[in-house]
């Protein structure tokens, strides 16, 4: 990616931002789907959490963890922690491929899973787990995963 894509890409995401923030996330797939895209794209996995608001609306979108071409160390008791500091009454998670196949695989389930675990155990509600590809995403409630 070349410096002008970048900063078109870095404005798009200010601009999303601001959107989602001012909107409910949850009345626009789309809106969500292009936010996360743009939001977790790129060659290593990044890992991240959107905090919703009663009205699901984002209080935060937390980068949580950073890794390699392909995995990312993900902790459900620091997800769970600062939704509580946050005050968040749900969570989005987000997370990218960087080889652009977003299926999930088994440690993605299996992570979402115990993330989902801790949510109920808090009252917390766990939206979705969306997964950035290249060029779509892939949401782990759609495949009735968890």
């Amino acid at each position: 990616m070349n410096d002008q894509e970048q900063t078109i890409v870095l404005e798009a995401r200010e601009i999303l931002g601001r959107y989602l923030n001012c909107n409910p996330v949850l009345s626009s797939w789309q809106a969500l789907l292009d936010y996360c895209a743009l939001s977790v794209r790129g060659e290593i996995e990044a890992f991240h959490v959107l905090y919703l608001d009663r009205k699901n609306r984002i209080i935060s979108d937390e980068c949580m963890g950073l890794g390699t071409v392909d995995h990312v160390p993900v902790y459900p008791r620091e997800i769970a922690k600062r939704a509580l500091l946050l005050n968040a009454s749900a969570l989005i998670l987000v997370h990218n491929h960087p080889s652009g196949d977003p299926e999930p695989s088994e440690a993605d389930i299996s992570m979402t899973k115990k993330v989902r675990e801790a949510c109920d155990t808090l009252g917390l509600t766990l939206h979705d787990h969306i997964i950035v590809g290249s060029g779509r995403e892939t949401s782990l409630r759609g495949l009735g995963v968890f």
